[in-house]
């Protein structure tokens, strides 16, 4: 339980820097950010998994790189359902999300090394 805390927290604090970091994201407040991170892992665990298995053939032949695409739609989808979140396009999408995931990976092995499993 603390480790989801603590990783929500952290999820959050990310989305805050992709927001000072690039102008095409722009997050209005801790709590907007905060909810930002819980639909946005949500949408990854429900949305993504569909939309990475609806595109396979197209992944698949780009060797992966639909991926990218898809994660750039999710983000631009977890825009569209807060206000507090606003990403100024799908290109702008596709820049945030990757740099979102990109803390993402810092943020899970950090984790890794404080809550071992």
């Amino acid at each position: 339980m603390t480790r989801l805390l603590v990783q929500w927290l952290l999820n959050a604090g990310a989305l805050l820097l992709v927001a000072n970091v690039y102008s095409g994201v722009q997050v209005h407040s801790l709590t907007s950010a905060l909810w930002a991170a819980i639909i946005l892992g949500l949408l990854n665990t429900v949305v993504r998994p569909v939309l990475v298995l609806l595109t396979l053939p197209v992944t698949l032949v780009t060797l992966g790189l639909f991926l990218v695409v898809v994660n750039g739609l999710v983000f631009w989808l977890a825009s569209a359902l807060l206000g507090g979140l606003q990403v100024n396009g799908f290109w702008a999408a596709v820049w945030g999300a990757l740099l979102y995931s990109a803390l993402g990976l810092v943020i899970d092995s950090l984790l890794a090394r404080l809550f071992p499993q």
